[in-house]
């Protein structure tokens, strides 16, 4: 289904990237494995959070270069959390990350057809699963199933979509912060046992790693 969704998109003239990859002279090289993608966002991510970042690939040629297509080396699944931007926290540019974005990480057909977009399409060998301390859409779902609060408009959908990964023995913030790790497991479970990621998984082209995002310090924490 998705290929035949890019045909039709280059059938119309647009401009559709394809997984092919060849370097481009004065840019780095696109980590090609797995461990090559992790190892560029934690590097990244360290020069975030001690201030050194690079801001890479925003010159006036890498925006020239990326109209005719992308090369992305990690899907990012993260939180809407206006202070955890992907791009910013691990320190990336244009064309670098395939950014996807639900409250709370949560998925459904629309998150995970993203996701699987750019692993099968554009041939990327690393996903994130990236939460975050001090969750507000997991705050919202742990407190919704204390209390019964019905809430409002598709607010309730994601907090049931979260209900999974509450453990109720917690106290307070404890549980809220639980319920963040656990829902990273979860959501990296899930996207390990779809049968088209879990083929590339087993021959060693894609890993899934789960990780959470610290405000306090900025540093992503893989959890395993």
């Amino acid at each position: 289904m998705l290929r035949t969704a890019v045909t039709g998109a280059a059938a119309t003239g647009a401009v559709v990237a394809t997984g092919a990859w060849a370097p481009v002279p004065g840019r780095r090289a696109r980590p090609a494995t797995p461990g090559a993608a992790l190892r560029e966002l934690r590097a990244g991510n360290q020069r975030w959070r001690t201030f050194h970042e690079k801001h890479p690939h925003e010159t006036r040629a890498v925006r020239t270069e990326v109209v005719s297509g992308q090369h992305p080396f990690a899907v990012v699944l993260g939180c809407i959390d206006s202070r955890v931007p992907p791009e910013l926290v691990f320190d990336q540019g244009l064309g670098d990350l395939i950014a996807v974005r639900s409250a709370g990480e949560v998925l459904d057909e629309a998150v995970l057809g993203s996701v699987a977009y750019g692993v099968l399409d554009l041939g990327i060998p690393l996903i994130m699963v990236l939460g975050h301390q001090s969750c507000g859409a997991v705050s919202a779902a742990v407190r919704a199933d204390a209390t019964g609060e019905k809430l409002p408009a598709h607010i309730q959908y994601v907090a049931e979509q979260i209900k999974p990964a509450i453990d109720r023995s917690l106290p307070g913030s404890a549980r809220v912060d639980a319920a963040v790790t656990t829902q990273v497991r979860l959501v990296r479970s899930r996207l390990a046992a779809e049968p088209d990621l879990a083929d590339r998984i087993a021959t060693g082209r894609l890993a899934v790693v789960g990780a959470r995002y610290e405000l306090t310090n900025q540093l992503v924490r893989e959890i395993h």
